[in-house]
């Protein structure tokens, strides 16, 4: 998405630690946190900074992406999506995993990976014909529809555990891929397709890109949300986009497009790269502002756990797939951010039925007093009353062995 291809001098910058953990907290919009003004737009306004937003359906804590947004957006609601979705403002794609995306970004996201990549999903088409000729005419015929309004059907595609997939899921979920219908909007956690053509302006449609484009756009956006992310990434965080090799190429034409900028971080080993229109706020960003936030598990400023044990001295491990007894922490634990430090987690649970909030436990980093940190509680307390708001709740309960965090939070809603 460059207007015109300029060649750069491929500066190397050099920035303090504080410097780049200010960076990091004011380009995620929490600097101070829940700082935008409420409303749909300020979602866009997120997600066109950001490129995407992980989609996770782990709802005991609030979703992934609900939790991004709460953390960034004031009275952030969850209904607030469902409106972008009816009004065509915003789509899902993989984009590293299932994301939403700016629906002004789908020509970049044609050329489409999937969950497994195009050979699998190709194979299941193929390998579910029939079931795959049905599913569309249905949906031709009738419109959004979802996997429940078809009966199951078995087919020889295998799901991650190599067990017998629902042929209908698999097809559903190919098509998507492939570009043939996409989602019309979301009942919970259960999603309705529609055919791509129902549910996309023409003029969108009708823009074509050239698959390399593609690429350098998507490798591109995960740097966009990050923010300082290293040539190599951390983990997964350039899956989907091309082979290791290819991918060199397209970083180096970024670098060279003056789209990313070389940075050397003080006690962090190896360059960083920058979003050339982010250089200005790296090399003087805002003094950190004394708010609380609950960082989502899948946020993207915790993509690169090297960085934040080395920028920010916290350890970041996300434990839900572990066995309940490996376990250092918790199930759905999300990490506390205050100012430009991260000081602990929290493992809230929502309990919808009775309209409250349990916390689990609370785990404070090494060195951090709670009670005696300047401007602290006030900050959590804020956190917390917008938690309960963000989570339908009116009342929070502690359990035993947080006797001082209750006193020094009590907190209505």
């Amino acid at each position: 998405m460059f207007d015109t291809p300029h060649a750069a001098s491929v500066l190397r910058v050099k920035v303090t630690a504080e410097e780049a953990r200010r960076f990091l907290v004011a380009r995620h919009f929490l600097a101070p946190a829940r700082s935008l003004a409420p409303g749909p737009e300020a979602v866009l306004q997120v997600l066109r900074k950001f490129g995407s937003i992980q989609f996770d359906p782990i709802a005991v804590a609030g979703r992934n992406h609900d939790l991004v947004l709460h953390a960034r957006v004031a009275d952030y609601e969850p209904a607030w999506c469902d409106v972008l979705y009816e009004r065509r403002e915003i789509f899902e794609a993989t984009n590293k995993a299932m994301s939403f995306v700016p629906t002004s970004e789908f020509p970049w996201f044609r050329h489409a990976m999937g969950r497994k990549g195009p050979r699998f999903h190709s194979a299941a088409l193929a390998e579910n014909a029939a079931v795959a000729e049905r599913v569309l005419e249905q949906i031709r015929a009738e419109g959004p529809l979802s996997s429940l309004d078809f009966e199951r059907e078995a087919g020889a595609t295998k799901d991650w555990f190599g067990m017998p997939e629902n042929a209908v899921r698999a097809v559903l979920e190919a098509y998507t891929v492939t570009g043939v219908i996409g989602l019309a909007r979301r009942d919970g956690n259960r999603r309705y397709y529609d055919l791509l053509e129902r549910l996309l302006p023409a003029e969108v449609l009708g823009h074509e890109v050239p698959e390399r484009e593609q690429l350098r756009h998507k490798l591109l956006s995960r740097y966009r949300a990050h923010g300082l992310l290293g040539p190599g990434g951390a983990g997964g965080t350039f899956a989907r986009i091309a082979e290791p090799n290819a991918r060199s190429e397209l970083r180096e034409e970024l670098v060279a497009l003056g789209a990313l900028v070389p940075v050397n971080v003080e006690g962090v080993r190896g360059k960083r790269l920058v979003l050339a229109e982010e250089l200005a706020l790296l090399q003087a960003p805002p003094e950190p502002t004394p708010s609380v936030v609950f960082i989502a598990p899948f946020d993207s400023l915790l993509w690169d756990t090297a960085l934040l044990a080395s920028l920010f001295g916290f350890e970041y491990v996300w434990e839900g797939f572990f066995p309940a007894a490996k376990r250092r922490w918790g199930y759905y634990v999300l990490p506390i951010v205050f100012g430009d430090r991260f000081v602990g987690r929290i493992e809230p649970r929502i309990d919808r039925e009775r309209a409250r909030v349990e916390v689990l436990s609370v785990w404070w980093e090494d060195g951090f007093a709670p009670g005696s940190a300047d401007g602290f509680v006030d900050a959590m307390r804020d956190a917390l009353r917008a938690y309960l708001r963000f989570a339908g709740a009116a009342s929070l309960d502690w359990p035993p062995h947080l006797t001082t965090e209750k006193r020094l939070f009590l907190t209505r809603p």
